[in-house]
């Protein structure tokens, strides 16, 4: 069985013991997370595609670790102006492992 859940503004298609990274949600390693907004689930037999989301549907993870990302450089420039700035962004990032897949009603 499979998912297609949406967070952070992306969707990811996960199943049973995958490990996704997602943008940062809140909480502490091993908390259980649920994620309600599910835009499919399919797996055996006929699949569920919702409008806009699956009703009753719901994905719960275990929060294995709270990362952050690569380091993303900004380098701004005008030239002849004498103007230089370098600044450096980590994006905050979730580990999550899925643990159950509830296809809903």
């Amino acid at each position: 069985m499979f998912a297609v859940i949406k967070t952070g503004s992306k969707q990811y298609k996960v199943a049973k013991d995958d490990v996704i990274i997602v943008e940062k949600l809140p909480g502490e390693k091993g908390a259980q997370v649920t994620l309600s907004d599910v835009l499919m689930v399919g797996g055996e037999g006929a699949s569920k595609i919702g409008k806009p989301m699956v009703a009753g549907a719901s994905v719960t993870a275990e929060l294995v670790d709270q990362i952050l990302g690569e380091k993303v450089i900004i380098f701004k420039k005008r030239r002849r102006q004498h103007y230089r700035r370098k600044r450096g962004h980590r994006q905050p990032l979730t580990v999550l492992r899925i643990q159950t897949i509830n296809a809903g009603a």
